[in-house]
């Protein structure tokens, strides 16, 4: 009762004044800027505080008021505290002002006060809210608007239901707004001022949430301000705990790629990456955001819902894992993460699951470390048996190719498929039976399909340890024609497929191919339309050439064919586009190149008889233009190509060289034999002793070849060497002038690099050439004069006798006999016959 009528006299007296401690609560965060405290609340116009309203002991307005046994009133939380210090201490409880004992600790509830408190406190709030409303529009002083943002959050913070009486002043919109102001700081405070105002509110947050505010808040993220970074996340945060608000704040453009980045910032303060974390896990409720997330990199929580959740979500995270395009360290991560369940998926799922497992898998598999832990998950066994399962239970078509391509990517990873059992019976990808039912699936299916199997087989053979199993697979099978038919598809990716596979198996597959290009019309014709486009040097030109250019040379038949379909016409223009550089190079320069001087060369393999051919040497300057190609320092193949080119050229110069009509003697000639002496003639070759050119007899001298054949023997790589070495012998071999061709080389500094390959002893084959060609060279007196002191050289003469097949150890014999390292016996013993 004493405390209702302590409010009944508080009432009497309105001009008691405020207490300190309400001003201090009011506006002791203002900016030090603000005008003096007394100044602006008198223009607050804030019914005073009265005294009954004060807690004793606390100073401050009271919200939950009882009464102790002697009628003194307080706040219940601060006398129960009152309570508790006097029972720890020992002491019986007292009353805090009388500081005299009580029977009893009872507190009685004074709501007639606490109603009065509401009803002033009500009314304060909402002169104070009023204020601040006329306040929050545009033109207000930043320091009025900081003040009333101010007092706003300060008065949400001190009440639940004051964030109620905000909502319905409808001032959220209007600290909305403020987030557009001219004055960071009253961004910043606007931002704050808004978090505080939805925490722990639903239907502030849905206010908040209206128009495009969260798209203002959203931009805030990409501030260069830190401060206005950290409390829009703040902000962000705290909307995101409503579940209506995530897809919400997920539609903003670029909302998720932007918070996903501060999650992993390195520079951003730990608070901001915490609050970013936190935001995009509340955000993951929503599937569309899991979604946005796993296209920004944010992968884990899709993978969460690909294994936990219900077969719907499973179904479609798996689905939409098949569309995202993920970076190589993502398919590694998902594949470990993922891999095995999707597999599992595979073998027992529906055919709806299946397929989305697939098309993931598709995506997973295509970077060689993730098809590797894929082969580990056990992917092979059902993938294979998707392909070859026919009748009710199989797969459709468009599915059967998603297989294909997911096992095309799983072979190019490299992985020792012979080790891999694919059933009970062991069988493996390179059994024959297995490679015969993909060389049949290939022949029954659509273009699409068809590519993807012969890209496994291509897959297959450009690997070592399976190569020659399919190359006897395919052999057995029968399949060669076949194979080279997809050469004439139509589509690109088919014949570039085709074209790869064949490339890949003609090392080892050679005359097999050239027959089945012989026997068949338009294949070959198709080969060379690719290497003739004119659209740069693809992959696809690299390929069909270096299929060409692996064919056996010697088969005339095949470079007639090619003759007759006009490839060399073609090979040639190509080849001097290239080095005229009016073709620019790319990544098939190089192996376009080898192949088309390795064609070009088979031309000089039939020169022997063939006028025809010997014309068309001559009509395409094939001598001069190998010579240009032997100068391509660094590819070692087109060098070596050349220079056996160069070689089969040279053996035709004795017998294309013009050699001069020398006029019959006459009749003083025979009475004066003085008169009959020769005529001397101007221009002829030393080593040929004829008319010479490059283009016409492909001399090795007029084309000023030797010094570059000579350079070659320098080379790192012998197979150089011996093309190089093998060229140069024909300067001196049986049916030209032997002792001019050793002057020649003598002068290119050519004997001494021979000699040194006849010392070094690095291959079979090097030391045979060595061993003829210095025995050649030795028949010139005075070199074999200056040679005969070299210890090695006779060293090295020695050991090819004693060691060499039958007919090196003859020409060693014949060499050392040079040096006077051997008795010469055709001297002692008269001539038979």
């Amino acid at each position: 009762m004493a405390a209702d009528l302590g409010v009944e006299l508080a009432f009497v007296g309105l001009e008691d004044g405020f207490s300190e401690k309400m001003a201090e609560n009011w506006d002791g965060n203002l900016d030090s800027g603000s005008r003096s405290d007394e100044s602006y609340h008198d223009s607050l116009r804030v019914e005073p505080i009265y005294e009954a309203f004060l807690c004793p002991l606390t100073k401050e307005v009271m919200r939950n008021p009882v009464t102790i046994e002697n009628g003194q009133t307080f706040e219940r939380e601060a006398i129960e505290k009152w309570f508790k210090e006097c029972r720890d201490s020992g002491k019986r409880p007292t009353c805090p002002l009388t500081q005299k004992e009580l029977k009893s600790t009872d507190l009685n509830p004074s709501l007639a006060l606490r109603n009065t408190i509401e009803e002033w406190t009500k009314r304060n709030v909402a002169v104070q809210l009023d204020k601040a409303c006329r306040i929050l529009s545009p033109g207000s002083p930043e320091v009025d608007v900081l003040q009333a943002l101010n007092h706003i959050a300060h008065i949400c913070q001190k009440s639940r239901s004051n964030k109620h009486v905000v909502r319905n002043a409808e001032l959220i919109p209007m600290i909305a707004e403020m987030l557009k102001h001219g004055s960071r700081k009253v961004r910043i405070k606007a931002l704050e001022t808004l978090r505080i105002v939805a925490e722990g509110d639903d239907d502030n947050k849905d206010v908040i949430a209206a128009g495009d505010t969260i798209r203002t808040i959203v931009k805030f993220l990409s501030r260069e301000h830190s401060q206005e970074r950290e409390e829009a996340v703040s902000l962000l945060y705290e909307l995101s705990k409503s579940e209506l608000l995530c897809e919400k704040i997920g539609g903003v453009g670029g909302a998720i790629l932007i918070l996903v980045g501060m999650a992993s910032s390195k520079s951003e303060n730990i608070s901001t990456v915490e609050k970013a974390d936190k935001t995009l896990q509340n955000l993951e409720k929503c599937e569309k955001n899991v979604r946005q997330m796993a296209e920004n990199g944010r992968l884990q929580p899709l993978l969460t819902l690909l294994l936990e959740g219900s077969a719907d979500t499973q179904l479609s995270m798996a689905s939409y894992l098949g569309e995202l395009v993920l970076s190589n360290d993502v398919k590694v991560f998902v594949a470990e993460t993922a891999g095995s369940a999707l597999v599992d998926v595979m073998k027992s799922g529906s055919k709806q699951a299946r397929e989305a497992a697939l098309k993931a898998l598709n995506q997973i598999s295509s970077y060689e470390a993730s098809a590797k832990i894929l082969i580990q998950a056990g992917i092979l066994p059902p993938l294979v048996k998707d392909l070859f399962t026919v009748g009710i239970n199989q797969l459709p078509m468009r599915l059967k190719e998603v297989s294909a391509t997911v096992l095309a990517n799983i072979v190019s990873s490299g992985a020792d498929f012979e080790s891999i059992p694919l059933d009970q019976d062991h069988r493996t990808l390179v059994s024959e039976d297995i490679v015969h039912n993909l060389l049949h699936l290939i022949s029954n299916t659509g273009p699409a399909i068809e590519c993807k199997l012969l890209q496994i087989l291509v897959g297959l053979t450009s690997s070592s340890t399976t190569f020659m199993n399919i190359v006897a697979a395919i052999k057995s099978s029968g399949a060669t024609i076949s194979l080279i038919q997809f050469v004439e598809a139509p589509q690109r990716d088919v014949r570039m497929a085709s074209l790869k596979l064949l490339h890949n198996i003609s090392p080892d597959m050679g005359q097999e191919l050239a027959d089945a290009f012989r026997g068949t019309a338009g294949q070959l014709s198709s080969l060379i339309n690719v290497i003739a486009e004119n659209n740069g040097i693809s992959e696809e030109q690299a390929d069909a050439v270096g299929l060409l250019a692996n064919l056996p040379e010697r088969d005339s038949d095949l470079t007639r064919r090619l003759l007759d379909e006009g490839a060399f016409k073609i090979v040639v223009s190509k080849v001097v586009s290239i080095r005229q550089g009016i073709t620019r190079g790319g990544r098939f320069v190089t192996p376009f190149l080898e192949g088309l001087a390795k064609v070009l060369s088979r031309l000089t393999y039939i020169l022997e008889g063939e006028p025809e051919i010997i014309a068309l040497a001559r009509e395409y300057n094939l001598a001069a233009l190998f010579t240009d190609l032997l100068q391509m320092n660094g590819l070692d193949n087109v060098q070596t190509v050349s220079a056996q080119a160069l070689q089969n050229l040279s053996k035709q110069s004795r017998h294309l060289t013009r050699i001069p009509v020398v006029p019959e003697s006459g009749f003083c000639c025979t009475i004066f034999p003085c008169l009959g002496n020769p005529p001397v003639i101007n221009g002829l070759c030393r080593v040929h002793h004829g008319f010479c050119s490059v283009k016409d007899s492909f001399c090795l001298l007029e084309g000023r070849a030797v010094e570059k054949l000579v350079a070659c023997l320098d080379h790192a790589n012998v197979k150089v060497i011996e093309a190089a070495l093998s060229a140069l012998c024909t300067l001196f071999d049986d049916g030209v002038d032997i002792e001019q061709g050793v002057s020649v080389l003598d002068e290119a500094d050519g004997i001494k690099p021979i000699l040194e390959i006849l010392r070094e002893n690095r291959t079979e084959t090097l030391k045979q050439q060595a061993v003829w060609a210095v025995e050649r060279i030795l028949r010139k007196e005075e070199i074999a004069y200056e040679i005969s002191g070299d210890q090695n050289v006779g060293t090295a003469l020695v050991d090819a006798f004693r060691h060499g097949d039958y007919r090196t150890r003859q020409i060693a014999e014949r060499a050392l006999k040079h040096v006077d390292k051997l008795p010469n016996f055709s001297g002692i013993f008269p001539k038979v016959g």
